[in-house]
């Protein structure tokens, strides 16, 4: 199953008349503005979707800062985002699929099969010469029905352990893995025997994915090969799926811890390590 469509291939749909439902995610931590960036300029067609609100459950408290969407609600708004079983998703952002991937893990999570990354999202687009729109008009509202549970989740209980028989990949960026900075969590740093692996490295310098060869080379050496047992987490659920997405170009599954390190720092009990070490930094 790809993961990924480029703007021609896009384009080539539209241009061919094949129903295409696109959908823009534009969101960036500590910027609540996306839909006033998205009437600024968007792919023509597109759909704004509210990642506070329609990815995520602002009403669950104790999981984390973005906690998954239960299946009824995330049905609710792909009806109302236009979606029809048998339709074609392409979802996309402005910061290369960091935001829009969630979406992505979403609906590949509710079994929905055919929904991609618009790789390199609106800066590809825009690098293409391609046309961009300032109108919203409400899509037709869809009849999709999804379900639940076909993408690997762990539990917080699950990541304190997974080191020891598995790997688990932090997709912050690096400085918050080391505990330097930490911008919206209680605490500074990283579940112990968590590695670093920040979802900038995953693009290349235009905000494209990195192909296949070179993002299976990247993981090798973290240690990720044929029947590792991967997990992620990031600071709320939303890169991590990002590493996800990255991690299957390069031909592994991987789960996802929803909760995050925004769950995992706000309880006390469990242990938090800084520095570049998976377990911290000696004598912490």
């Amino acid at each position: 199953m790809a993961t990924l469509i480029d703007v021609a291939a896009l384009k080539d749909r539209m241009d061919a008349g094949k129903r295409t439902v696109l959908l823009d995610v534009r969101w960036v931590l500590g910027d609540p503005h996306g839909h006033s960036h998205f009437r600024q300029a968007h792919i023509p067609g597109a759909v704004y979707v509210d990642l506070h609100d329609e990815l995520a459950d602002p009403s669950a408290e104790g999981q984390g800062r973005h906690p998954l969407p239960p299946t009824a609600a995330l049905q609710r708004s792909a009806r109302a985002w236009g979606i029809n079983d048998g339709d074609t998703v392409v979802a996309y952002d402005d910061t290369g699929s960091t935001a829009a991937a969630r979406l992505w893990w979403l609906l590949r999570d509710a079994g929905f099969p055919s929904v991609f990354l618009l790789d390199g999202g609106l800066g590809a687009w825009r690098a293409a010469g391609l046309p961009l729109a300032q109108d919203e008009q409400p899509p037709v509202p869809g009849d999709v029905v999804l379900g639940h549970g076909h993408m690997d989740v762990i539990t917080m209980d699950e990541a304190a352990d997974w080191h020891n028989d598995g790997i688990l990949l932090d997709a912050r960026a690096g400085e918050r893995y080391r505990g330097e900075i930490e911008p919206i969590d209680p605490r500074a740093g990283h579940i112990p025997g968590a590695l670093s692996a920040p979802t900038a490295g995953n693009l290349g310098p235009d905000g494209t994915f990195l192909r296949a060869a070179q993002l299976r080379n990247r993981f090798a050496a973290l240690g990720i090969g044929e029947g590792s047992k991967v997990a992620v987490y990031c600071g709320s659920g939303v890169t991590a799926a990002h590493e996800i997405a990255a991690l299957e170009i390069a031909g592994f599954r991987a789960a996802l811890f929803p909760g995050s390190f925004s769950q995992w720092s706000s309880l006390d009990s469990n242990p938090v390590v800084t520095g570049a070490a998976p377990l911290g930094t000696p004598g912490q």
